[in-house]
């Protein structure tokens, strides 16, 4: 048997690149890596904005200042800070559309990918996928739900497979009808019931837009078309994926919430860490539930299911024009229940083509321009 790349052996570390090191994410990477020095080295940190905390990091992790940057805006920085040639993993931790040229670049080096940015994934899938192919980097999901289908396909072969099945906690307005949704707040929609999450992540909870988002995700990380990938409630959040097979065998990866689970196996994949993160206290165990999404009062998952299977440009599309619309709402410039229009709008659009980084970028532009004019009627109405 081949021998693994990123065996560090006894005495050496994986240098590990945290890019979006001050966000949820990032945090929960440091503190695991904290925990298991001997298993993992910091080499290089990025954040957004907050040059404070990120200052802090560098000296407790011993990173050198060149190597912890405070990017802002520039895509270009990320890339290069995801080019490092001492990593073995690039953590992308970062939030939003910015995180893609850093998977592109983590990708062309064929260094291994830890990816917590959904969004690149989903606006550049075509762009990712030929990258990814030509260079043979390995890409390793750090969302929980894409981390336990991850795991669970180990169990079988790709023929094996009958469907894979993505679980949402159903966020804090569950069980809410599309009526009693009106004029729901920012505090209400901030108020996960299980996850502690920033607070985009949790705004797309509350609609469901993250699980439409990830059901797109599911589809490029694993290559199975969107007949054979499903999506059903589990409020408890102790199931974070299934995978069927042919068989009627169904594997399913359990534990407490816990991302640093995640996001520890995505650093040391195919091996795992000594930590039990999210064990279990199975006599302790209540009632596990299951339920369908409700796509009309949660539309944002059906456009995204729409958008996936449109193809081309519009995952790019529905993702940017929410990042626009979950950003007014958290401005109290749009209430809850106009996200949802202002992604229908942007999935009404058309497709629009996709082949390279600049495709992207332009589907990227154009709908956030779109989306900004939405809101802005919407805001004058």
């Amino acid at each position: 048997m081949p021998a693994d790349p990123l065996a560090s052996g006894p005495h050496r570390p994986r240098r590990i690149v945290v890019l979006g090191s001050t966000g949820s994410v990032g945090t929960q990477a440091l503190e695991l890596i904290r925990e298991l020095p001997d298993l993992f080295e910091v080499v290089a940190l990025a954040c957004g904005h907050d040059s404070e905390q990120l200052a802090s990091q560098a000296r407790e992790f011993g990173v050198p200042g060149d190597a912890a940057i405070v990017c802002g805006d520039r895509p270009d920085t990320l890339a290069e800070l995801a080019r490092h040639p001492d990593a073995d993993v690039v953590l992308n931790a970062v939030v939003g559309f910015a995180g893609l040229p850093a998977t592109l670049a983590a990708l062309e080096t064929g260094t291994r990918l830890a990816l917590a940015n959904k969004e690149s994934l989903i606006a550049g899938g075509p762009v990712v996928g030929r990258v990814r192919e030509r260079s043979g980097a390995e890409l390793v999901p750090v969302d929980s739900e894409h981390s336990a289908l991850y795991q669970a396909l180990r169990s079988g072969t790709t023929g094996e497979v009958r469907r894979l099945i993505l679980t949402a906690s159903g966020g804090p307005f569950r069980g809410r009808s599309r009526r009693e949704l009106q004029g729901v707040t920012v505090e209400d929609a901030l108020d996960h019931p299980t996850w502690d999450m920033g607070a985009k992540i949790t705004i797309d909870s509350s609609t469901l837009m993250n699980k439409g988002l990830e059901v797109i995700e599911a589809h490029e990380l694993f290559g199975f078309d969107y007949d054979h990938i499903d999506v059903v409630v589990h409020p408890q959040s102790i199931i974070h994926g299934m995978v069927e097979f042919t068989d009627g065998a169904t594997i399913a990866q359990m534990s407490e919430p816990d991302m640093r689970l995640p996001i520890g196996l995505a650093l040391g994949a195919p091996e795992r860490h000594p930590v039990p993160y999210g064990a279990i206290d199975w006599t302790g165990m209540g009632d596990l539930t299951f339920e369908e999404p409700d796509r009309e009062a949660f539309g944002c998952l059906a456009l995204c299911e729409a958008a996936g299977r449109a193809g081309g440009g519009a995952p790019a599309a529905v993702s940017a024009a929410n990042e626009v619309a979950v950003a007014a709402f958290l401005d109290r410039a749009l209430p809850w229940t106009g996200i949802e229009e202002v992604v229908d709008e942007a999935l009404q659009a058309g497709p629009g083509n996709v082949e390279t980084p600049e495709d992207v970028l332009d589907v990227d532009r154009t709908a956030r321009e779109r989306a900004r004019q939405s809101v802005r009627r919407r805001s004058a109405a």
